[in-house]
């Protein structure tokens, strides 16, 4: 679709619309539910090829009618099916030093650029129609369908081993496994949900904390997607009605990427979830993961003891695993050893001893622990306290000298304490051994590109007030993402932590002896300067980082 200004232009100039007939023409198409190009273009207003012949003399882009046009399937295929349908991009053509992109939008220098890097070719932009563009997308699906090998499946009723492993190395399989998971990574998805359903099999992406549908397949390609990923993941591949979990490494580009795979069976087949973890990645700085400049002190006030546990709270999903890298990646210095003991292993930290637990053979998180207690460590990561053995053998480490950093699964930072007294551990323990908790959750970050300044709607002024003072905001100034091509029309565009930092001081070391609640000793910490998430969140909102709607998202209970 034109952007709305530029149709206007090209409306009143090359097609002499009055500017009254546009507007009318607007509130029409609305009436209808329909864009306002939509709604000219199918009442022969203006014919969809004049109108984008003149958007590409503006744009100074050749136009390229691909309706009808002959495309060869290989070079079709040097764009991913799931590129294409998301980008609105195809390949037309190509010679051994370029290849002709037809797309939607010639300003997505993006996605052209990447393009660039995949194929190797110099590519030459034209402009399509989008009744030339959907009939392009429509040879993808048509060429799935129409294939031999996976329609092959269908037609042989059960599907052997055998079969399965001959279709699973089928090039069009590979290259269907390929795309979906190049893209994702390009889209930059922490995961990808392969769902098959009764008639075809959906495709989304984990972007930002959200799912959003990528794309979808016939349902005859089910099997063989199931297989390769097997496969590649070394599972077994006979196995539809037990739950398989394993992992792979690729290379996409210079980035080397690991992918943790589980496959559940559900009623229409195996459902399969990918983990996109990026080995290279190196873990970010305090200031990266959002800590404001209080909180940011208390922590590295914490880190330096020698000895104590230092706590991650938050549900799944939260960035917990993250910010204790990014605190081990502050604590690595030449002179102390530091273990790690993880489910699994997310990232590879040179100058660590990382180790993976195995519970088939009996290697968990408490029996990792007590033999880490013999390798001589200065400081001990322990991925979750999961259980009262391994809440205690951590408590007795960070009593004998060591420094324990571990996670939970709680929703706030003083919740924690009672969450530790229920798994049986004695409240002097916790006092003396803790030295501070951070609860976390992840927002969505603004997207820069189209920030704009907004008055708080009166449903998110309501549902703040039922947690947060009001009056503190007042005559505060908000923003929000009005939606742009850059972060998908979703107005957000990467993420960021909001956190609560409680420091056991002694006033909060007298109350868990006490066996104090955790509204007692959250209203201690507010009184010794703990902002709480929201107020966290709101500080950020107020910076123009985040919204007041994401802070309420991720904070109602």
């Amino acid at each position: 679709m034109l952007q709305e200004k530029l149709l206007c232009e090209l409306l009143r100039g090359g097609f002499e619309v009055k500017p009254s007939d546009i507007r009318e023409y607007t509130i029409k198409a609305k009436k209808k539910n329909k864009s306002l190009e939509d709604y000219v273009i199918e009442e022969n207003i203006v014919d969809e090829v004049e109108l984008y012949d003149a958007a590409a003399k503006q744009m100074d882009v050749p136009l390229i009618e691909l309706k009808g046009r002959e495309i060869k399937k290989d070079v079709l295929n040097l764009v991913p099916p799931s590129v294409a349908q998301t980008h609105h991009i195809v390949a037309f053509e190509k010679s051994s030093t370029e290849i002709k992109l037809a797309t939607l939008d010639p300003s997505d220098i993006q996605i052209i650029e990447f393009l660039h890097r995949k194929t190797g070719l110099q590519p030459k932009v034209y402009l399509s129609t989008p009744s030339g563009m959907r009939d392009a997308l429509r040879r993808y699906h048509g060429d799935l369908e129409s294939d031999t090998t996976i329609t092959a499946l269908t037609s042989r009723g059960e599907t052997g081993t055998d079969d399965l492993k001959k279709v699973a190395q089928e090039l069009p399989i590979i290259n269907i496994v390929n795309s979906i998971i190049e893209h994702a990574v390009f889209d930059g998805a922490s995961d990808i949900h392969i769902e098959p359903t009764e008639k075809e099999v959906i495709i989304r992406y984990r972007v930002d904390g959200m799912l959003r549908p990528a794309m979808t397949l016939p349902k005859t390609v089910k099997d063989g997607i199931t297989a390769r990923i097997k496969i590649l993941a070394n599972l077994k591949i006979d196995e539809h009605m037990q739950p398989q979990d394993g992992r792979f490494k690729i290379q996409i580009q210079d980035e080397r990427i690991s992918f943790r795979v589980s496959i559940m069976p559900v009623y229409d087949g195996e459902t399969i979830v990918l983990r996109i973890l990026h080995e290279g990645q190196k873990p970010l700085n305090l200031d990266q993961l959002g800590f404001l400049s209080e909180a940011k002190k208390t922590i590295e006030k914490a880190i330096k003891k020698p000895h104590g546990m230092i706590l991650v709270t938050g549900p799944t999903g939260s960035g917990k695993t993250t910010t204790l890298y990014s605190l081990l990646n502050i604590l690595n210095q030449p002179n102390v050893n530091i273990c790690t003991i993880e489910d699994p292993i997310e990232y590879h930290i040179g100058g660590i001893n990382q180790s993976q637990i195995n519970p088939k053979v009996g290697f968990t998180f408490a029996s990792g622990l007590r033999a880490f207690l013999r390798q001589d460590p200065n400081i001990i990561m322990v991925g979750e306290i999961r259980d009262a053995e391994t809440a205690e053998i951590a408590i007795h480490a960070a009593m004998t000298g060591h420094l324990v950093l571990s996670t939970l699964h709680t929703n706030d930072a003083p919740t924690t304490i009672p969450r530790l007294m229920d798994m049986g551990i004695p409240p002097f323990l916790i006092a003396f051994t803790t030295n501070i908790i951070v609860a976390q959750r992840l927002v969505r970050k603004m997207c820069e590109y189209c920030k704009e300044e907004v008055k708080l709607s009166k449903e998110a002024t309501t549902e703040l007030a039922k947690t947060y003072d009001i009056k503190k905001i007042s005559g505060a100034k908000f923003y929000r993402g009005a939606g742009c091509r850059r972060c998908g029309n979703s107005g957000y565009k990467g993420r960021i932590g909001i956190y609560e930092v409680l420091e056991v001081e002694d006033k909060i070391t007298a109350q868990i002896n006490n066996r104090a609640g955790a509204d007692v000793i959250k209203k201690t910490a507010q009184e010794n300067g703990m902002q709480t998430m929201m107020e966290d969140g709101i500080e950020k909102a107020k910076q123009g980082i985040t919204t007041v709607e994401e802070i309420l998202r991720v904070t109602r209970e």
